[in-house]
């Protein structure tokens, strides 16, 4: 088609050229114009006829392009019936394959299942006449324990009974006591001496009986006596040790009077309260200070015990009163807890001053455990490598066992009531018997 259309239009030049030619032969001076205008005019019909016949074979080429992509399509279409037949018959084929396939591994799972399920079998028959057996030597075990536990917690409650019905009583007796105890502390002498034997327990508890006295007279030549005198070592030769005086004070009327107020929310007798136990306070560490304050005799403080908590920290709660004591009396208040710090303090400072003194003891002392620290060294390299041998053989008897279990790996295991028969071998609870 296209072959067709270039002749036509090379014709249609070459025609057009011969009537130029034509023309240009029979032109005359006086016909140039109208020569101009025809072939214009011949021009003009000839670009008609090209386009007409363009426009021809662009719908000619359209149709062919038409025809050609339906037969594509056509042949497209085949093909692809084709592939998917093939497609189709493979899966049928591969479908018949997986079937048998899975038919055949049903079938080896089946066997397996049963192989497994007869050995699963044997196995349990095996663990419960083996559980049989533990659970027989345990409930024998948990009986005798049992009984015997039973037999111990009874007689515990009962002797736990006895105990609260004792304690019963014991509270009876500590609540008769508790009276008795208020009806005491009213007394001022037998409240006084309440405190002196409470601080003479926490000096018993701490230091020994060489360590501190009772009823000292700090003072020569004064008939005032200490409840108790700690003995601290003395730096001058002039005496081998000096006092530390410790006095109880306990102003239970003052105090009451001051937690009655506080319990009532009476904010004018508290203060009034306050006022008169710092008073009280006062009075009391003047007192200690000019009869048991003594130097050189004795230290240059007192300490002044008071034998409840709540009353030592009423004192530290109020402002200026501890600095006032320590600065103005030189004496130091202190509860049976800050009593008791202190008095291990003093215990820890007496025993460094006796290590101290024995000195020359300790360090022969530590030459002896040097020397025998020598020997117990040797000792110790030696059962090192005795140990170390034990652990190399046991290493050895390790590997031969793994080599062994490696060449029994293919052998099968038999129950251990029919193995110990065959090889001669007795029962392992026969064995720890």
């Amino acid at each position: 088609m296209d072959s067709m259309e270039n002749a036509l239009l090379a014709a249609s030049l070459l025609l057009n050229l011969a009537v130029i030619g034509l023309l240009l032969f029979r032109r005359t001076d006086s016909g140039a114009a109208q020569l101009r205008s025809e072939i214009q005019q011949q021009f003009k019909l000839t670009r008609d006829e090209l386009n007409a016949r363009l426009e021809s074979a662009g719908s000619a080429q359209l149709n062919l392009m038409t025809r050609l992509s339906e037969m594509q399509k056509r042949e497209l279409s085949a093909a692809l019936k084709t592939s998917s037949d093939a497609v189709t018959g493979r899966i049928g084929e591969l479908s018949v394959l997986l079937k048998n396939d899975m038919r055949h591994n049903e079938e080896r799972i089946d066997k397996l299942r049963e192989r497994v399920e007869e050995q699963l079998r044997l196995l349990r028959e095996d663990n419960r006449g083996q559980l049989e057996q533990m659970r027989a030597t345990v409930d024998e075990k948990l009986q005798h324990t049992l009984e015997t536990r039973l037999g111990e917690s009874f007689k515990l409650v009962s002797d736990r009974l006895e105990q609260v019905h004792k304690g019963l009583g014991e509270m009876q007796t500590l609540a008769t006591g508790v009276g008795d105890l208020k009806k005491v502390l009213t007394n001022v002498k037998t409240r006084g001496t309440w405190g002196e034997v409470q601080l003479g327990s926490l000096l018993e508890q701490t230091l020994t009986s060489e360590q501190y006295e009772a009823n000292v007279v700090t003072r020569p030549g004064s008939a005032d006596r200490v409840e108790y005198a700690i003995k601290l070592p003395s730096k001058s030769g002039d005496a081998p040790f000096i006092w530390l005086p410790i006095d109880s004070k306990f102003p239970l009327e003052d105090y009451q009077r001051l937690l009655e107020a506080q319990e009532a929310g009476d904010a004018a007798l508290a203060a009034e309260s306050v006022g008169k136990l710092e008073q009280r306070i006062k009075l009391e560490a003047k007192t200690i200070t000019a009869k048991y304050i003594d130097p050189p005799h004795t230290t240059d403080f007192a300490v002044m015990f008071l034998p409840t908590e709540g009353l030592y920290a009423e004192v530290l709660r109020r402002p200026g009163l501890a600095d006032t004591l320590q600065r103005e009396y030189r004496v130091t208040p202190a509860g049976p807890t800050t009593l008791a710090a202190l008095l291990n303090s003093l215990q820890m400072g007496f025993r460094t001053l006796a290590i101290e003194k024995r000195s020359s003891d300790v360090w022969q002392l530590l030459g002896a455990v040097k020397t025998e620290f020598g020997t117990f060294g040797g000792i110790l390299d030696k059962t090192y490598k005795k140990l170390q041998e034990a652990s190399n053989t046991i290493e050895t008897a390790s590997r031969k066992t793994r080599t062994i279990e490696r060449k029994l790996r293919s052998v099968q295991e038999l129950p251990s009531a029919e193995a110990g028969p065959l090889i001669g071998l007795a029962e392992p609870e026969e064995e720890l018997v």
